[in-house]
C-alpha cells in the first residue's frame, strides 16, 4: 500500500506549482482559491446581543472543491496550513481547520516569508499552531467593519441614494479627499516674486544668481515694487562675491521597500495603480518560471510594514555588490534600518529573494509589468546596501547695494547608490544645472541682466493615489493589506474619481462625508480610526480581548446611529447634479452626468418626462486624415480602446493607433503612433504621401519564428487540454442514470429557452 502523502495548503495555483516542485514527491501541495467560509452577503451575519458570534458559512461556488479538500485531508497524515503570513492568512487557515475538521495535532500551520527552496523547506520542518490572537485580530477587524457597512449602508440608501455603501476606513479615505479639496476651495493665493541676476566675469564665464536677501538674512519680495526697488539699487551698483562654499554632500540611499513606498513608487514611475501594484507583486511571490529553473519565487511578503533585513540576505547583498561593482561601492558593513513605531514587524521588507538573479536575467521569462516590478524592488533592495552617492557642492552668495544673491551648485563626484537606483521625486531642484565658473571671494562681478518672476502661492495639490497612501500610512488609517482595495473602493463607488493622475471627490463623495461628518464623527475621524487600528494591534499582541473591543466600540456606535435615525427622520438628502457643457436636444435642458450599469453618460434632468440620453464623448487629438472632422476615443464592448471619425459611417474611418497633436510636415495629415507607455515614434498613415509607413513597419514587435513556433504549441497544447476535459466531462455524463440526465436535460432546454429569448430581444 502507498504511504499516504501529507498535505499542503496555500491559497493560490500558482503558489501550489512553487512549492510543490521544492517539497517533492512526499507531499501534496493544493490551493484552496482563497477564502473557503465567510459571513453571509445576505444578511449581517452577527450576533451582536451574544457576544459578537459570527455566522460562517461556507463560500457559494466552492462546495466541489471543499469536497476535494475534505477527501485529500482525510487519507493525509498531516495538514499543513500554509496560507499567507499575515492576520488574513491566519484567518483563512483557521477556516479552514474549522471547516475540514481537522484534530489540533493533525493541523499544522507553516508560513513563508519567501518562497525559496531553503525557507520552505526549513518552514515544513518547524511548523507550530494557529495563532489565535493574530485570527481574532482579523475577526474583529471583519465584524467590525461588518457593523459598520450593514448598518450604515441601509440608511444611506433611505436617505441619499440606493446602492451606496459605507466602510469604516474607505469613509476615511473618502474624507481625506473632500477635506484637500475644501483646503483647495478656501485657499487664497498670495503674490510673491522672484529675481534672477545674470552676473559675468571680467575674463568669460556667466551665471545665474537669485535674489536671496538684505545681507545674510533673507528676505521674501512680495510685490512689483519691492522687485522695482532691489533692481533700482543693483542697476549701478558693483557685484562682488562675498563667499563661496566647497565641499562635499553626500546623499544616503532610501530603505528598502516596504508596501506603502512600493505602491508610491510603482505610481510614480510605472503608472502602476495600488492594485495593479499588489497584483503583479503577488505573482512574483508566488513563483514565475525561470528558464532553466522552474517555478521560482522572485520577491519576499509584499504585504508588509517591516524594514527588517535577514543576515543571509545582507551577506548576500555585500558578494554581489563588491563582486559586480567593487569594494568601494560597499559601505564597509550592513545598513539597518529603523522600523516606525506602531509597526507589526511580522515580516521582513520586500527584496528579491535572490539578489543575483538580477532583473536583465530573468527579463525574457518576466511580462512587461513584472520585470518593471522586479527590477524597482531589485533596484532599491541592491541600493540600500551600498555607499553614499558623493557630490561636490559649492554655494555662492554675492552682495550688491545691501542685498545679497544666491547660487548653488551639486556635481556627482562618486555614484554610489545611485548607479543601481534613485528615487523618483516629486519637486524639481532649485540647484543651477550648469556648473559655476571658478570664482574667488572679493571677486568683482558684472550684471548682464535682471529678471524679475511673478509668482503666486499655489493650493495643497489633490491627492493622487500615490500621496494618499501615503497620507493614510503617515496618519495610521489602515494597514499594509488594505491600502490598495480602499482606494479601488472608493473610485469604484463613485465616490471619488481620477482626473488625470490626480482624486477629485464628486458630489456623492461630498453629501455622504458631508452626513457621516454631521451624524457619525466617530467613524469618520482620522484619529478614531488610528485608534481602532491600534486596538486591533492589541488583539493581535494578545493584550486585549476581542469581543470586549467590539463591545467597547459598539456601545458608542449604536447610539451615534439612533440619534441618526431621529434627526434624519423623513429627510432625503439630493446629490448636486454634475452639469456637462451638452444642451438635451429634445427639450433644450443643460444635460447632466448620470451613473449606470455600464458607466457614465449624458442624461436630460427633464426625467421622466424627457427621456433623452447620449453617451459621453472624449475627444482625442489631430483631425480625420481622411475628412478633417474631429477624431473621437471609443470603446468596445470588450473594453478596448480605439479611435474613429466623428462622422461615424459617413466617413468609415476607424484605427486601433492613437493619433497624436502633430501633423506630418509633408501632408499635412494627424501622425499616429502605436498605443502603449513610452517614447513611442510617430507615424504617417497616408498613403499617398512619401512619409507613409507601412502597417508592418510602425514599431510592432515581430516575434521571431522561435517565439512563433511556442506561441503555436502553446496554443495546440491548451486546445488538447480543453478538448480532454471536454472528453472526460461527456465520459462521466455517459455513466449518470437516467434519472440524474433528466434534470440536466430539463436545464439545458430551459438554457435553450432563455437563450432563444434573449436573441429574439436583440
Amino acid at each position: 500500500m502507498a504511504k499516504a502523502k501529507d498535505l499542503v495548503i496555500v491559497e493560490s495555483p500558482a503558489k501550489a506549482k512553487t512549492i510543490e516542485k521544492y517539497l517533492g514527491g512526499n507531499y501534496k501541495v493544493t490551493a484552496s482559491m482563497g477564502h473557503l467560509r465567510d459571513l453571509p452577503k445576505s444578511k449581517m451575519g452577527v450576533d451582536i446581543e451574544h457576544g459578537f458570534e459570527p455566522q460562517y458559512i461556507a463560500v457559494r461556488d466552492k462546495s466541489e472543491l471543499i469536497s476535494q479538500l475534505k477527501k485529500d485531508a482525510k487519507s493525509a497524515k498531516t495538514v499543513y496550513l500554509a496560507t499567507d503570513p499575515d492576520r488574513e492568512g491566519e484567518a483563512i487557515s483557521w477556516h479552514l481547520k474549522e471547516l475540514l475538521d481537522l484534530p489540533d495535532d493533525k493541523a499544522q500551520r507553516v508560513t513563508f516569508n519567501e518562497i525559496t527552496k531553503k525557507v520552505v523547506s526549513e518552514s515544513i520542518q518547524h511548523p507550530r499552531r494557529i495563532d489565535q490572537d493574530l485570527v481574532d485580530a482579523q475577526q474583529a477587524r471583519r465584524i467590525l467593519d461588518r457593523i459598520v457597512g450593514y448598518k450604515l449602508s441601509p440608511l444611506l440608501w433611505r436617505k441619499v441614494k440606493t446602492g451606496l455603501s459605507a466602510g469604516r476606513v474607505q469613509s476615511v479615505a473618502t474624507r481625506m479627499v473632500v477635506d484637500r479639496e475644501e483646503e483647495i476651495k478656501a485657499f487664497v493665493s498670495e503674490e510673491y516674486w522672484l529675481l534672477d541676476a545674470l552676473l559675468s566675469r571680467a575674463d568669460s564665464g556667466s551665471f545665474t544668481a537669485r535674489y536671496y536677501g538684505e545681507g545674510e538674512k533673507k528676505k521674501e519680495l512680495k510685490t512689483r515694487e519691492d522687485v522695482d526697488k532691489v533692481i533700482a539699487d543693483c542697476e549701478k551698483a558693483t557685484f562682488t562675491v562675498r563667499t563661496v562654499k566647497r565641499g562635499e554632500k553626500q546623499r544616503t540611499p532610501a530603505p528598502p521597500f516596504i508596501t506603502s513606498p512600493l505602491q508610491q513608487e510603482a505610481s510614480r514611475r510605472l503608472a502602476m495603480t495600488p492594485r495593479r501594484t499588489m497584483s503583479i507583486a503577488q505573482q512574483l511571490y508566488e513563483g514565475v518560471e525561470i528558464t532553466g529553473q522552474g517555478s521560482v519565487g522572485l520577491i519576499t511578503y509584499m504585504r508588509t510594514d517591516s524594514l527588517r533585513l535577514s543576515e543571509d540576505a545582507l551577506a548576500a547583498a555585500k558578494d554581489y555588490i563588491i563582486d559586480r561593482y567593487g569594494p568601494e561601492y560597499y559601505p564597509g558593513k550592513p545598513r539597518h534600518f529603523k522600523t516606525k513605531a506602531g509597526a507589526q514587524d511580522a515580516h521582513e521588507a520586500i527584496r528579491p529573494t535572490d539578489v543575483r538573479l538580477t532583473p536583465e536575467l530573468v527579463r525574457k521569462d518576466l511580462t512587461q509589468e513584472q520585470y518593471r516590478l522586479y527590477r524597482l524592488i531589485w533596484g532599491r533592495f541592491t541600493a540600500c546596501q551600498m555607499a553614499n552617492a558623493v557630490y561636490d557642492n559649492v554655494s555662492v552668495d554675492v552682495d550688491a547695494a545691501g542685498h545679497s544673491f544666491r547660487a548653488n551648485y551639486s556635481e556627482l563626484k562618486f555614484p554610489g547608490y545611485t548607479a543601481v537606483y534613485e528615487e523618483a521625486k516629486d519637486e524639481e531642484s532649485d540647484e543651477l544645472k550648469n556648473p559655476l565658473p571658478s570664482l574667488s571671494e572679493g571677486e568683482t562681478l558684472k550684471l548682464e541682466k535682471m529678471t524679475p518672476d511673478q509668482q503666486f502661492t499655489q493650493p495643497p495639490a489633490r491627492y493622487t493615489e500615490a500621496t494618499l497612501i501615503r497620507a493614510m500610512e503617515e496618519k495610521g488609517i489602515g494597514r499594509p493589506s488594505t491600502y490598495a482595495p480602499t482606494i479601488s473602493a472608493i473610485t469604484s463607488r463613485d465616490y471619488v474619481i481620477k482626473e488625470g493622475k490626480y482624486l477629485r471627490p464628486t458630489p456623492l463623495g461630498e453629501v455622504v462625508t458631508g452626513l457621516m461628518k454631521e451624524h457619525f464623527a466617530d467613524i469618520v475621524d482620522l484619529k478614531f480610526t488610528n485608534h481602532m487600528e491600534e486596538e486591533l494591534d492589541e488583539i493581535e499582541s494578545g493584550k486585549a480581548a476581542w469581543r470586549e473591543v467590539l463591545g467597547e466600540f459598539y456601545g458608542g456606535f449604536e447610539q451615534e446611529f439612533q440619534k441618526a435615525e431621529e434627526s434624519l427622520d423623513g429627510v432625503r438628502i439630493k446629490v448636486p447634479d454634475v452639469l456637462s457643457d451638452e444642451y438635451c436636444e429634445v427639450c433644450g435642458r443643460q444635460m447632466v452626468v448620470r451613473k449606470g450599469k455600464f458607466g457614465h453618460f449624458l442624461a436630460c434632468p427633464g426625467f421622466p418626462e424627457c427621456t433623452f440620453t447620449k453617451p459621453i464623448v472624449e475627444v482625442a487629438e489631430g483631425k480625420c486624415p481622411m475628412c478633417g472632422s474631429k477624431i473621437l476615443k471609443r470603446k468596445s464592448k470588450k473594453g478596448y480602446v480605439f479611435y474613429a471619425c466623428e462622422r461615424g459611417t459617413d466617413c468609415g474611418f476607424i484605427t486601433w493607433d492613437v493619433p497624436t497633436k502633430n501633423f506630418c510636415p509633408t501632408c499635412g495629415k494627424t501622425l499616429f503612433k502605436k498605443s502603449g507607455r513610452g517614447p513611442l515614434k510617430s507615424f504617417c498613415i497616408n498613403e499617398d504621401c512619401p512619409n507613409f509607413v507601412p502597417e508592418e513597419k510602425r514599431s510592432y514587435k515581430k516575434k521571431t519564428p522561435e517565439e512563433k513556433a511556442e506561441a503555436e504549441e502553446k496554443k495546440a497544447a491548451a486546445a488538447e487540454k480543453k478538448a480532454a476535459a471536454a472528453e472526460k466531462k461527456a465520459a462521466a455524463a455517459e455513466k449518470k442514470p437516467a434519472a440524474e440526465k433528466k434534470p440536466a436535460a430539463a436545464a439545458e432546454k430551459k438554457t435553450t429557452k432563455r437563450t432563444r429569448k434573449v436573441n429574439s430581444e436583440k
